[in-house]
């Protein structure tokens, strides 16, 4: 049986072509034609299985045949947080592999220790679509614009708040203790620091701002490791 292609289309019902990148990839690398079916999902938590009606040289026109809602496979919303590293391709990496295990949003933050100031938003951006149509996701993460240490933690959001780091004068518990107790309904965001961890103050500014200090076991663990770890035990921890 012929293997069904994927594409991302956004506001698929208000739009009746594939993106151009999505056209070119479809035209000119699959030699897709007019008659094919192919699969499309809109990162919004649906599939759609549509046909191909105009296969032109950078114009792929489909009509939708049927409409498949998802069914999330975790609950509440997983919101990771990290401090880039200063080699781009480990963010990368990280965001491949956290789309292709299920989560709701990262964001990035510039804290003391980050030794990277700046992200490419858009390119992030393609390589979470690449991971979500590879791993047939129907929701796609949302990714944030940098911003600083400060204005994350003072967000208003409701759930679990949890921040992870090495120092061993502040108490810390398990993060995975704590998810598998917790109410699989609540929301979990997981601060992860820098290569050369958080500062302590913001540590401190962090508890007291009502986060939760938690660490990631025993390992001494790079950064997109263990925002990769931590998102890995918050969608076991919630799964359906």
């Amino acid at each position: 049986m012929k293997e069904m292609r994927f594409f991302y289309v956004p506001n698929v019902q208000y739009n009746g072509e594939l993106p151009e990148e999505e056209a070119m990839h479809a035209l000119r690398v699959l030699r897709l034609k007019s008659g094919d079916e192919i699969m499309l999902t809109d990162g919004i938590g649906n599939f759609y299985k549509a046909e191909i009606t105009v296969a032109a040289t950078r114009k792929c026109v489909f009509k939708l045949l049927e409409t498949i809602p998802q069914t999330p496979i975790w609950r509440g919303h997983l919101h990771l947080v990290v401090s880039p590293t200063k080699m781009m391709e480990r963010m990368e990496w990280l965001v491949e592999k956290a789309t292709e295990i299920g989560f709701d949003r990262i964001s990035f933050i510039n804290c003391d220790n980050s030794e990277r100031r700046v992200i490419k938003v858009k390119r992030l951006e393609k390589i979470a679509v690449s991971a979500m149509k590879q791993s047939r996701k129907a929701w796609k993460p949302i990714i944030d614009e940098i911003v600083s240490f400060d204005e994350l933690v003072a967000e208003s959001t409701e759930g679990l708040r949890y921040i992870a780091h090495c120092y061993e004068e502040i108490k810390k518990v398990d993060l995975f203790n704590q998810l598998s107790i917790s109410d699989k309904d609540e929301d979990v965001t997981v601060f992860i620091g820098p290569e050369g961890d958080f500062s302590l103050s913001e540590v401190k500014k962090a508890i007291d701002a009502g986060f939760v200090s938690v660490s990631l076991g025993e390992s001494r663990l790079r950064t997109e490791t263990a925002a990769l770890y931590s998102v890995m035990m918050a969608n076991l921890c919630k799964r359906l």
